[in-house]
């Protein structure tokens, strides 16, 4: 089987807009949560980009796209000039676009909406910045790449179909490289209404597997890899460290929200199983760990499913420090867990304020710890029953 590696890494998130302040921020545990400054006093906790350094340098405005696509975009540069690919693309028709985006613009539509209502003529760019599959085609353009591109929808399981995706595409020769990953805009005011009348928005903090936990905070942000076959990577002169191994995915045929154990554990025997490794050769997991009851008691449930009888390797959300960015959350993830293999440090549990007796394993709280991480996976669940995996591994 074609070997694929990670060439190329970017970020654009509310702790952080390029990898090394991202990476600082989940192994300090420090989050930048605050409450939205498009609902003041509803006391609603969000993830938020402040400010507009990221757009620094882009080609585009939010003139011609929406905030998604601007995050994807700054992401994405990040990444090719990561991957040695900032001064072009060698055989571009070669070179993928595979992203997720759960909700596609929805700044464009709350904005458009407002002034339709109000009798004025909705902007005349409303339907390409608004439409899901924008966002990959904006990295598309500005790229020069014109091989497979499309988005994958899957709430928030998103990115990590997109990655998993791309992974399956280089292996069967359909490209050569492929910018994956995922992006997400939703802190506008219909939104997080709309999340909020589902009563699982903290007040308060994100707290992934504590006793204290009230629910999730919504973040934007853009998180992209460079995915490549090792024997392209290897052509252009890089040594890669990490390996992208394995996926799985499946889906419950259940309940359009409430999660299901079996479902989880499928997919991560899945994606251990398209690794050719086991459970037992897992070094550390990045969970999907939203901070509501129902997600972290049931994928619980599901990780001593996956590993019986024997304890389970340390296992932390990274969600306490960047909130859930929704279709770009499996790719904040990814990127974790990429730097979590490359640097020998399991990223914290934040904001664990007590242990919870349902959700009893080493979560890393508070605190990363220094540890050697050969074999690693990282777990994204979507309302409608969505599961998938991915697993990464160490090449040095």
């Amino acid at each position: 089987m074609t070997r694929v590696v990670v060439s190329g890494l970017g970020i654009v998130s509310p702790v952080g807009c390029d990898v090394a302040s991202f990476w600082q921020a989940l192994i300090s545990g420090q989050d930048s949560l605050r409450e939205a400054s498009t609902l003041p006093g509803k006391g609603i906790q969000v993830g938020e980009i402040l400010g507009h350094d990221f757009m620094a340098g882009l080609p585009l405005s939010a003139s011609v796209c929406d905030r998604n696509a601007l995050f994807a975009v700054a992401a994405a540069r990040q990444a090719l000039v990561s991957a040695g690919l900032g001064d072009g693309l060698p055989h571009p028709e070669r070179v993928g676009v595979i992203l997720g985006n759960s909700a596609g613009g929805q700044s464009s539509t709350d904005e458009q909406y407002a002034r339709f209502y109000a009798h004025k003529r909705p902007h005349p760019m409303t339907v390409a910045k608004v439409m899901v599959s924008s966002s990959a085609s904006w990295v598309s353009m500005v790229s020069g790449a014109t091989g497979p591109c499309f988005v994958t929808s899957s709430a928030c399981a998103s990115s990590n179909h997109a990655i998993g995706t791309a992974l399956q595409f280089l292996r069967a020769g359909l490209a050569d490289i492929i910018v994956a990953g995922g992006t997400e805009a939703p802190l506008t005011v219909g939104t997080l209404h709309a999340w909020d009348s589902m009563k699982i928005m903290s007040r308060t903090a994100c707290r992934p597997f504590a006793a204290g936990r009230d629910g999730l905070v919504l973040a934007e942000g853009a998180g992209m890899i460079v995915l490549e076959t090792e024997a392209h990577a290897r052509s252009r002169g890089l040594t890669p460290t990490v390996e992208a191994a394995g996926f799985g995915c499946c889906a419950d045929a259940g309940d359009i929200v409430a999660p299901n154990v079996d479902g989880m554990a499928r997919a991560m025997n899945l994606a251990l199983a398209d690794a050719g490794v086991t459970a037992g050769d897992l070094a550390y997991i990045n969970a999907h760990g939203t901070g509501t009851r129902a997600n972290d008691r049931a994928e619980t449930l599901a990780l001593k499913q996956l590993f019986g009888d024997k304890p389970l390797p340390p296992t932390s959300s990274t969600k306490g420090v960047t909130g859930h960015s929704l279709g770009a959350v499996g790719a904040f993830e990814a990127i974790a867990t990429v730097m979590a293999i490359e640097n020998g440090m399991a990223p914290p549990t934040a904001n664990f304020d007590a242990p919870d007796p349902e959700c009893d394993f080493d979560c890393v709280p508070n605190e990363g710890r220094a540890m050697p991480i050969p074999v690693a996976m990282s777990n994204s669940f979507g309302f409608g029953g969505l599961n998938t995996a991915l697993v990464f591994r160490s090449l040095r």
